[in-house]
């Protein structure tokens, strides 16, 4: 991923010199400023600029070489879903890249995010999978919330689920953020927080004694 540098007379200088270099527009481009050059009579700002679009490509040349120092020999496809750079990683040894309930997948991911994130200087966001082991645990993560949605309805009592990590929380309260029985809430500390379903009907009562 190539790192472009430009020096102004200010940062909007800089900024303005590489969105004509790069030909692209400001939101395009991740800037930093990185120095200053101070003189009697001036003073200018250098930055260095990096293309918005040449980070999904490194992310997949970062996980291959990562992977093949681990010893893994495996294949890697990028797909966009809703916007969001998907990578899905195939190989001989899925179940050890997954690791207990996605063990070694979440740590993967933390280091792939850390280094990321040191190399451009802010957060960027993307899902990583391991032969569409995430899709199917979101399918069946899915599945469940609607069942015990129904048995919370008909039974009004609150179900609470096992432990689940952030991502997975977050994909329990999106599925049932509409549902007009129930609504989530979580509860307890990491790593042991979780989701608990509540019969809206409940807490509709409650405000209204209130």
């Amino acid at each position: 991923m190539e790192k472009h540098k430009f020096i102004g007379k200010n940062r909007e200088d800089a900024v303005r010199q590489a969105t004509i270099a790069l030909q692209e527009l400001e939101e395009n481009l991740i800037i930093k400023e990185i120095g200053e050059q101070k003189n009697l009579f001036s003073k200018k700002v250098e930055i260095e600029a990096i293309e918005r679009r040449d980070i999904k490509p490194y992310i997949k040349e970062l996980l291959h070489d990562l992977l093949k120092d681990l010893g893994f020999d495996a294949k890697i496809e990028v797909r966009t879903v809703k916007e969001m750079p998907v990578y899905t990683i195939y190989s001989n040894h899925d179940s050890l890249l997954i690791g207990k309930n996605g063990r070694n997948l979440n740590a993967l991911l933390t280091v792939v995010n850390q280094m990321v994130k040191k190399e451009i200087g802010e957060t960027y966001k993307f899902i990583l999978d391991v032969s569409d082991y995430k899709e199917r645990k979101e399918k069946n993560l899915e599945y469940l919330a609607k069942r015990l949605a129904r048995e919370v309805k008909e039974s009004q009592v609150e179900v609470k689920m096992d432990s689940m990590n952030s991502y997975e929380r977050r994909i329990v309260h999106n599925i049932l953020s509409k549902n007009k029985y129930v609504y989530t809430e979580s509860v307890g500390e990491e790593p042991n927080r979780a989701v608990v379903i509540k019969p809206r009907e409940k807490k509709e009562e409650n405000e209204k004694s209130e």
